[in-house]
């Protein structure tokens, strides 16, 4: 019964995850909280490098499958992709060491108001701006490569650090500053986590904060579920993408807030 309850959680994830470009982490870092840590239904993980850990190896799969849905529509900008990717990669390794000093109590306070103030600002943004639902990139596109680079280094810590995949950063970031369709952003932005999850698992698997019978059972959902997400992006609208990410993440915080103790 568990392990499908572990593959129901992975394939909704995957749809979650690969419909915003997100990874994932959002909705398993949670649920690790609240009923597999220590106190919940199944205590499976005892420490909070663990839930980060685990997450994490979660939303490296879901990124590398919705990644590979991605390519094949042909969504992926590789001028973004692939110094964005890169740059990440520094954070990434350094994250999965931070996480060893959070107790499950920080990671709660700290995730939680991550989310709070991110989700306000786009909030505020989706529904003060209007974004095209263009599925490529129009001609003569240009952005702020200084800027992307900088902010992916960024990214990648908090990627590694949280469990949750860069992805709620880079994609409003890279609407809303570097100016990419939403479709566009949230295509790229898979591909980018694919590759800093990768590093930062590698990590966190080194520093054995990885739990495996969760961690397999719920990827294999979570590969099936960013393939239909991937399908299902194509026919939503820019700005449901956005409302429905923020206030799932601003329900998320405060929640974990609220609970901390």
């Amino acid at each position: 019964m568990e392990l499908v309850l572990f593959l129901l959680l992975g394939i909704g994830t995957g749809v979650f995850g690969s419909l915003l470009g997100i990874g994932g982490g959002l909705v398993c870092v949670p649920v690790f909280i609240f009923f597999l840590s220590d106190g919940g239904v199944w205590p499976y993980f005892h420490s909070a490098a663990a839930i980060v850990g685990t997450s994490l190896f979660v939303v490296m799969v879901n990124s590398v499958s919705g990644t590979a849905a991605y390519l094949r529509q042909g969504r992926v900008y590789f001028k973004a992709a692939i110094p964005f990717a890169i740059a990440t990669l520094p954070g990434a390794f350094l994250g999965s060491y931070i996480a060893d000093n959070f107790n499950g109590e920080q990671l709660k306070f700290c995730f939680g108001a991550f989310l709070a103030c991110i989700s306000v600002i786009m909030y505020w943004n989706s529904t003060h701006s209007k974004k095209s639902d263009m599925l490529a990139i129009p001609p003569g596109f240009r952005f702020n490569h200084a800027l992307g680079v900088g902010s992916s280094l960024g990214v990648g810590f908090l990627s590694s650090i949280f469990g949750i995949g860069g992805g709620v950063i880079h994609v409003p970031l890279m609407v809303y500053l570097l100016g990419f369709p939403v479709h566009i952003a949230t295509a790229t932005s898979q591909f980018v986590l694919a590759v800093c999850s990768m590093v930062g698992v590698a990590s966190h698997v080194l520093l054995c904060h990885v739990v495996w019978v969760p961690a397999i059972a719920i990827s294999i959902g979570a590969a099936i579920g960013a393939q239909i997400g991937a399908r299902i992006s194509r026919k939503t609208t820019s700005r449901a993408i956005l409302m429905l990410l923020s206030l799932s993440m601003f329900a998320m915080g405060m929640k974990l807030m609220l609970g901390a103790g």
